[in-house]
């Protein structure tokens, strides 16, 4: 046996913008896969300016099953 220690990389930091959210959400989601503008906005508020590429899955595929009455909120 060989004593390796695992390698972790640093998580890269991605902008968050209407394009990497679009293309995550193309990825990730089965059908209807476009976020409509409301999603974005909503993504683009609760995301930091650069986030990464697990942060953006995660909150792409939970925009899906929030209330819409907590997209649009303020």
């Amino acid at each position: 046996m060989s004593d390796r220690i695992p390698i972790q990389k640093a998580k890269k930091l991605i902008t968050v913008s209407e394009r990497n959210l679009q293309n995550a959400a193309t990825r990730l989601l089965p059908k209807h896969n476009k976020l409509v503008s409301t999603e974005v906005e909503y993504l683009r508020r609760v995301l930091p300016d650069k986030a990464t590429q697990v942060e953006i899955d995660e909150k792409v595929l939970a925009v899906r099953k929030l209330p819409w009455s907590e997209l649009v909120a303020d």
